[in-house]
């Protein structure tokens, strides 16, 4: 039996209709439903934070799972990454007060405020730019506009709430989307059934 780790929403909807069009499982959960573990036919799911799958899969409790590049990026698992499932498109950004620009790159000790400390460190530390990370939870443009924090670090996708709060969004760091993953033991013991979802799932993208 295979084992996905999933986070409920769009996200499990999306692969659970693809493994519906494979013709591997016909699994639907509604909002109202509070099952964590569902099965159908050889297939086990977990339902997790999407911030935990990767931890699921690196555990080896689960041989596959399906979460955001930002997850992968920002937790920094020892997974395999091995398919970019194409959707839930969005962009990893520093953002700034409109008009900006990459002012931010001349400062000399600069605070950012972002939901993922690791990534933002990273890419700080790759412009050799000394920075304090001031790690919040949500509303992360907030800290810019009333001046907690220089920059911001955050997942962009219409920029509608950056315009409308008076920011935009000056560098990509990282351009993500939905990713399969692999616990590394299981693609060797399991060989065989994972290849045919991850085949199964490159024909569909």
């Amino acid at each position: 039996m295979l084992t996905f780790a999933l986070s409920k929403g769009r996200l499990s909807d999306k692969i659970f209709d693809m493994l519906r069009k494979l013709g591997l499982c016909d699994v639907s959960i509604s909002d109202d439903d509070r099952r964590l573990i569902l099965e159908a036919n050889d297939l086990r799911f977990y339902l997790a934070k999407p911030s935990d799958v990767p931890t699921f899969v690196e555990s080896g409790v689960a041989d596959l799972g399906v979460v955001g590049k930002d997850t992968i990026l920002e937790e920094n698992r020892n997974i395999a990454e091995v398919l970019d499932l194409g959707f839930g498109k969005c962009r990893m950004c520093v953002c700034a007060k409109k008009g900006s620009g990459e002012a931010y790159k001349e400062i000399p000790s600069i605070r950012v405020a972002t939901k993922y400390p690791h990534i933002a460190k990273e890419y700080f530390d790759s412009l050799n730019q000394h920075c304090e990370i001031i790690k919040l939870n949500g509303s992360v443009e907030l800290a810019c506009i009333v001046g907690l924090s220089d920059v911001i670090v955050d997942i962009v996708e219409s920029g509608k709430t950056l315009k409308e709060n008076g920011l935009e969004d000056v560098t990509t760091i990282h351009n993500l989307s939905a990713r399969l993953i692999v616990n590394s033991a299981s693609l060797k013991t399991k060989y065989d059934e994972i290849i045919e979802i991850i085949n199964g799932f490159k024909k569909i993208v």
